[in-house]
C-alpha cells in the first residue's frame, strides 16, 4: 500500500522541480478563500507542515500568494486564478525570450488546430 509520499518500495517519492509549489497553489485554489497552512497541508500528500510553510513563504515572496494575520497565525490565498498565473508566466517568458516575434512565431506554429482557431477568434473578437 502506498501513502505518505512513499512510492511502494519504502522510499520517498521525489517531486519534480516546482511540483510541490503547484500542489500548494492547487490546494489554495480549491479552498476558494484564505485558509491556514494546516488546511493546505491536509491537501498536499506526504508534505510536512513545515515544508508547506516554507513553500507558502516562497510563494508569498514571489508575489503569487498573500498572507494575512488571523489570530495567532496566518491565512493564505492565491493572488490570481490558474489561468491568470499561466498568462503571467507566458508574459514573463516572452519578456525573457529575446526576439519577441520569433518566440511568438514558434509558439503559434506549435499550436493545435483547435487552439490556433481559438486564438484567432480571441484576436479578432469573434
Amino acid at each position: 500500500m502506498t501513502g505518505g509520499g512513499k512510492d511502494g518500495r519504502g522510499e520517498a517519492r521525489r517531486r519534480a522541480r516546482g511540483e510541490l509549489e503547484g500542489e500548494v497553489l492547487a490546494a489554495l485554489w480549491a479552498a476558494g478563500g484564505p485558509v491556514p497552512a494546516s488546511v493546505v497541508q491536509e491537501k498536499v500528500t506526504g508534505a510536512a507542515y513545515t515544508t508547506v510553510l516554507t513553500i507558502l513563504t516562497r510563494l508569498c515572496d514571489k508575489g503569487l500568494v498573500t498572507r494575512q494575520r488571523k489570530g495567532r497565525s496566518h491565512v493564505y490565498a492565491p493572488v490570481d486564478d490558474q489561468a491568470g498565473l499561466a498568462a503571467a508566466g507566458m508574459h514573463s517568458l516572452l519578456d525573457e525570450g529575446g526576439d519577441r516575434a520569433e518566440v511568438l512565431a514558434r509558439f503559434v506554429s506549435d499550436l493545435s488546430a483547435e487552439d490556433e482557431q481559438l486564438l484567432e477568434q480571441l484576436l479578432h473578437g469573434d
